[in-house]
């Protein structure tokens, strides 16, 4: 019997351009949850898709030539690859340029401006040129640009907004009277201290300056801005419609019960999509998770250095399912999760080939050489069957409470405790010393009964995070994966079953320096096909540039200053923001989050690796919702272009600049 539906969205990715691993730790994750979530009895329905719309992909398509649409076709194209390569069990792949999609977008729009929510009206303040932004003085640090640091002057653009602050305060009484709508803890504490209880500023919904987008209907001068457009992809993909004739899906479905989003955005999720949904008249989903990074931890990966790490990549060395098996495990359920090339093969290596595989291996082969195969519960018991048993019993409601709250890594390590239990009762059995003796015959009958059991329950709670693993683990001991109400309890095995005659290896085991090289070559060729096909640029005629000069400061004034050497060891886009990049700077033995408005100059695979020059004792501010913990020094020429200032030779992360 169903225990009702339950509908989980990923945040839709963005089109432009392939995403990395880290971005695919998403769709890896909200799929386990959806797995597991029907193993327990749910009626799932699980959605991604792509956000497709937007000035950088309007500025990328022009760049390549081609339109705005071919560009979004071709890499929405390489995303629904890597999401089908990854194993991902998705019932609806959403684009935000379906038809559909975008005729609801157009009346959601118009309905609002209809009510009253949104009026047309115009950006009239202080604009920074180079970031194409509207501040207010308040907004100001030190009377200059909050992203980039530059001058501001007085300008006007107009734009429709959203009345965000007419719903606030119903939202702030939701908040506290739904504790479970955002998490982790943190992150409502977050939204409430640093957004909601301050006071909300209406928020832009259309823009003008570029028309890669959906039109506002009713004023084609105008596009509808990206977060009114994309959010709604969670109700227009089942079936909503504005009239009032919404499907029989969208009335089963919504609310959802989770979005699963990087904790980049959930400012957009647990406040503007909110307010939208009360200003429609729709019930707010159930709960919004903020999921923490994965970030490249070796600090040297780059896009110029052809190094990026791509969940294809990593599959073609390793597998599908020991890529989903790190990437499920190594992610902490608040803090960020680090990848490289070491980690993982230390993981597969111990967990996996060891661990897992050469039990499963083992179990079966001394079945065949004691048995013919042929496993048999003879019921000759011993005191360690009963703990052995006990875990096995106690596994399925343990990995259920973890994934109640959604610590999928904490379930992981449950399961792998059973396996882990199995294989210390290896050892406190000896098969092999009771295979010597006749009289002890039975009970090594029933060990290896009782060790082939336990595996099969294992495997079967192992199927939401590693389907492929736990099936091909079933097949090998001639019986099928078990119902969720069949995982607590032991002695399920038909006894008289046989299992194969030719155990196949789960996982072999790898040499890290082997991979690493063969890691380095790979990176080798992409970077030789990169260079092929780049033009070669000519040089710049040598210029100077006079700028204006400050007022004189004394070195009591300087000396308060302290700049460092940092190493960019990780580094992401802050989502939908055309400026800022977040940065995680090591400077000395601690690592800062530093938010720059550099994002038109560096991608974030080209930031990672670099020596840098930071102001270390900059107070923090909050830029985008995110705290920035310092400053890069960057210089500027005539044009507005930027380069990052790093030493002249090798300096360590830490050494003092004076």
């Amino acid at each position: 019997m169903s225990k009702g539906k339950y509908y989980i969205t990923t945040a839709i990715a963005y089109t432009s351009g392939k995403p990395h691993i880290g971005n695919s730790y998403e769709i890896v994750l909200a799929d386990s949850i959806a797995r597991f979530k029907r193993k327990e009895g749910y009626d799932v329905f699980f959605q991604t898709g792509t956000d497709e719309h937007g000035q950088k992909i309007e500025l990328k398509a022009e760049e390549a030539g081609i339109t705005p649409k071919e560009f979004v076709d071709n890499v929405a194209g390489t995303i629904k690859d890597l999401w089908n390569l990854m194993d991902t069990s998705y019932d609806n792949f959403i684009r935000t340029t379906d038809e559909q999609h975008e005729k609801q977008v157009q009346k959601i729009f118009k309905k609002l401006y209809d009510q009253g929510d949104i009026y047309k009206g115009a950006y009239e303040g202080l604009y920074c040129t180079p970031c194409e932004s509207f501040w207010t003085e308040s907004q100001l640090v030190d009377g200059k640009c909050p992203d980039c640091g530059r001058e501001v002057k007085p300008a006007k653009e107009e734009a429709y907004f959203f009345k965000m602050s007419k719903y606030a305060d119903r939202l702030i009484e939701h908040i506290n009277t739904h504790p479970e709508f955002i998490q982790p803890v943190s992150r409502k504490n977050e939204m409430m201290n640093n957004f909601l209880l301050p006071g909300l500023q209406d928020l832009c919904v259309s823009r003008t300056s570029f028309k890669w987008g959906i039109p506002v209907d009713f004023d084609d001068r105008h596009v509808i801005y990206v977060w009114l457009d994309a959010l709604t992809n969670y109700i227009t993909g089942i079936g909503y419609d504005t009239d009032g004739n919404s499907t029989e899906q969208y009335q089963k479905l919504w609310p959802a019960d989770l979005h699963l989003i990087g904790k980049d955005i959930i400012r957009f999720h647990t406040i503007y999509w909110p307010i939208f949904l009360m200003a429609l008249g729709e019930p707010l989903p159930k709960q919004v998770f903020g999921h923490p990074w994965l970030l490249q931890g070796d600090g040297k990966m780059s896009k110029s250095k052809g190094n990026v790490i791509y969940a294809d990549d990593l599959v073609d060395f390793f597998g599908v399912d020991a890529v989903r098996y790190f990437v499920l495990h190594e992610m902490p359920f608040e803090n960020d999760g680090v990848i490289s090339w070491e980690l993982l093969v230390e993981r597969l290596n111990s967990d996996l080939a060891n661990t897992l595989g050469n039990l499963v291996n083992r179990t079966i082969s001394m079945s065949n050489k004691y048995f013919d195969g042929v496993v048999t519960d003879t019921g000759v018991s011993a005191d360690v069957d009963a703990d052995l048993k006990q875990v096995v019993t106690e596994t399925r409601d343990k990995v259920c409470a973890k994934m109640e709250v959604l610590r999928v890594a904490d379930a992981l390590t449950e399961i792998f405790a059973l396996f882990k239990r199995c294989n210390k009762y290896i050892d406190e059995t000896e098969p092999w010393v009771l295979a010597k003796s006749e009289e002890s015959k039975d009970r090594l009958a029933t060990v290896l009964y009782n060790l082939v059991d336990s595996i099969v329950t294992g495997a079967s709670l192992l199927e939401p995070f590693m389907p492929k693993t736990a099936e091909r683990i079933v097949a090998q001991l001639n019986t099928s994966l078990r119902a969720f109400e069949e995982c607590d309890k032991a002695g399920q095995y038909p006894s008289g079953n046989r299992v194969t005659d030719k155990p196949e290896i789960l996982f072999a085991r790898l040499d890290v320096k082997e991979v690493v090289e063969k890691a380095e070559a790979m990176f080798e060729a992409r970077r030789a096909a990169d260079t092929a096909t780049t033009e070669p640029v000519a040089a710049a005629e040598e210029a100077v540039i006079d700028i204006e000069k400050k007022a004189e400061i004394s070195y009591e004034d300087f000396d308060k200053l302290q700049f460092q050497v940092g190493e960019i060891i990780a580094c992401e886009e802050v989502k939908k923001s055309k400026k800022l990049l977040c940065s995680q700077v090591k400077v000395g033995s601690e690592v800062k989050q530093i938010v720059s408005g550099i994002k038109a100059h560096y991608t974030p695979e080209e930031m990672v690796g670099k020596k840098v020059m930071v102001l270390v004792n900059l107070k923090p501010a909050t830029l985008a919702g995110i705290v920035s913990e310092g400053m890069l020094l960057c210089a500027e020429d005539a044009e507005g272009k930027l380069a990052l200032m790093t030493p002249e030779k090798e300096m360590p992360a830490g050494a003092e600049i004076c």
